[in-house]
């Protein structure tokens, strides 16, 4: 457990990210974008990718920077090609919420911002892609985990090309007719690889890994887990090719999202079937904090998925899209992101600084670096204002939406601050914090050995 292990700008991904997290919830809680606003409207386009690229994107590049190295047992690709990325998804988002402000009359017509943002998030995820697809090339054939991160890398590739063919058309680029058909109808596509493929296709398979590891639970490899993605795996090409095909040339949508529908809940009822076993057949007696709320997550992913079938099965689902999106975004992805980032920050301070001198000294747990009791209440106060907050999105309260956005921005902050604390080592005891031949970590970079 060298420094070698480590992935040294992951850190810095994850402090961008909930960075973002928090500019989010401030947005809502001032009446920023949905509900105030249409779902169409660039005041919500600046919130939902200030969440969806932001928030989710950054903390999930960040988690594969240094578990995708994990899962195959072999070493990154490159460890500094993640810093330009980082650079460039920045830039790039910062160009997209100007040409959105743009749309809004809130800048002047004059400058490409969506020729910029297309370029510059476009390069940012090739580098992300490409230092990843390497690492996963080189340890080729895939075991099951690495082939859901396969799957997923492939979906954020459609999401961005779908996002390039947008913003390109809002700056008037891209008036070919193909585009324009993807681009006036091609936005479920966009949002189903996005949230579908990309975050939620790749988090089952990393979290197949990392519940197993943190409960001490007996890795899966058997039919259900192989299953979850052959049939998550045709969902998202269903959707991805012949959903672009049919934009592309003016057919209809709905047979394709029904069919991949059929497939992508078939893949979460398997999943969900996993998941269980995993906590029950767990070694470990009691299950740490970033489990239990792991566990909270996912009964969310369940839950929006009923409320998805009730909604298709009423003819509701485009009234209640916002709020269908909201709690996939809050309630199971964030949720579950923010479970893991507990843990992750934890696990990857304890092996920067103690890793190196294990078994030559004394050293802390990793379990000594976090605070459970305190941490607990925000985890609990996060979901109770995620709940809370999609009650009033279905009963068109925004008004009290805005309080509930708040209490999230409260319970996130809390959460956040824990963070610092775990990586400053202020939880650890003073005889143990620092002994010889360890030093303090650095708060946005892991020191790696060369």
């Amino acid at each position: 457990m060298q420094g070698t292990t480590l992935s040294r700008w992951t850190l810095a991904y994850f402090a961008a990210a909930v960075i973002f997290l928090l500019a989010a919830e401030t947005m809502m809680t001032l009446g920023f974008g949905y509900p105030a606003a249409a779902l169409r409207a660039p005041q919500t386009l600046i919130l939902v990718h200030c969440v969806t690229i932001g928030w989710l994107s950054l903390l999930m590049c960040g988690a594969l920077f240094q578990f995708v190295p994990v899962l195959v047992a072999g070493p990154i690709y490159s460890n500094s090609l993640p810093l330009p990325a980082l650079v460039l998804i920045l830039a790039g988002f910062a160009a997209l919420t100007a040409g959105f402000l743009q749309l809004a009359g809130h800048l002047p017509a004059t400058q490409p911002w969506f020729l910029a943002a297309s370029v510059l998030l476009g390069g940012g995820f090739v580098l992300v892609l490409w230092t990843l697809g390497r690492t996963l090339a080189a340890a080729w054939p895939l075991n099951l985990p690495a082939r859901f991160v396969a799957i997923g890398l492939c979906s954020v590739a459609a999401t961005v090309t779908y996002g390039i063919v947008f913003a390109l058309g809002f700056g008037g680029y891209a008036d070919a007719p193909i585009l324009v058909g993807i681009r006036s109808r091609g936005v479920p596509l966009h949002v189903i690889a996005g949230l579908g493929g990309w975050l939620t296709f790749t988090a089952i398979g990393v979290s197949h890994r990392l519940l197993a590891m943190f409960m001490l639970s007996p890795e899966l490899d058997g039919a259900s887990t192989r299953w979850t993605f052959y049939l998550g795996t045709l969902a998202l090409a269903i959707v991805i090719i012949a959903g672009t095909a049919a934009v592309a040339v003016g057919a209809g949508l709905d047979p394709v999202l029904l069919i991949a529908g059929v497939a992508g809940l078939a893949t979460l009822s398997l999943y969900a079937r996993d998941a269980m076993r995993l906590y029950r057949k767990r070694v470990r007696p009691v299950i740490e904090l970033n489990s239990r709320m792991a566990g909270i997550a996912l009964a969310h992913l369940g839950a929006v998925t009923l409320l998805t079938i009730v909604c298709a099965a009423f003819g509701l689902l485009e009234r209640y899209a916002g709020a269908l999106v909201f709690l996939v975004c809050f309630g199971w992805l964030s949720g579950l992101g923010l479970a893991k980032l507990y843990k992750i920050v934890a696990f990857v301070t304890w092996l920067e600084c103690y890793g190196p001198v294990l078994g030559k000294t004394r050293t802390p747990r990793v379990q000594d670096l976090v605070i459970e009791p305190r941490a607990i209440r925000w985890f609990w106060l996060y979901f109770a204002a995620v709940d809370a907050a999609t009650l009033c999105l279905l009963a068109g309260a925004p008004l009290v939406f805005r309080a509930a956005a708040a209490a999230m921005l409260v319970a996130s902050a809390g959460i956040a601050l824990e963070l610092v604390r775990t990586r400053r080592l202020v939880n650890v005891e003073a005889a143990l914090r620092l002994p010889a031949g360890t030093r303090q970590p650095r708060l946005l970079f892991a020191l790696v050995a060369s």
